[in-house]
């Protein structure tokens, strides 16, 4: 049986958990993740950890912060008025609610509300799993 390697297109059922073992992510009532191995299009450790994987082969890994979505940076953390974000968002602004900006380059941000005030929110542009270890237990369910 062959193993994945480099360029693969593979297809993996995963389950994500916390250092507090309560789970943040699984495909198991969905389709398994595709992605290409070598490719970046998911966090390095993930994609490391499938690598020499056969087909049907099961394991548990943890991922450390710098191999999953890196961490936590204070900067990130921002206060800003309320006045700046379109009248029909200021309506409806609560805690946890996402927002997309654009960064200085144009790309889009994805920004978490960490506090609403009477003038200003605090949005945080930090992965909400910044800086946590990721425990996944992994499937490989088909190597294309």
């Amino acid at each position: 049986m062959s193993a994945a390697k480099q360029g693969d297109t593979v297809k993996v059922h995963y389950t994500g958990r916390l250092n507090d073992g309560s789970e943040f992510d699984s495909s198991l009532e969905r389709q398994p993740l595709e992605f290409v191995i070598g490719q970046g299009q998911i966090i390095p450790g993930f994609e490391q950890a499938v690598v020499g994987m056969s087909q049907g082969d099961t394991k548990t890994i943890e991922i450390a912060p710098e191999n999953a979505y890196g961490p936590r940076h204070d900067e990130a953390v921002q206060e800003i008025p309320k006045s700046a974000l379109p009248e029909s968002i200021q309506a409806e602004l609560q805690t946890g609610m996402r927002l997309q900006a654009n960064d200085p380059n144009g790309r889009p941000l994805m920004l978490t509300v960490t506090h609403v005030a009477e003038e200003n929110i605090t949005v945080d542009a930090n992965h909400p799993l910044a800086g946590q270890a990721l425990t996944f237990d992994l499937e490989l369910v088909e190597i294309a």
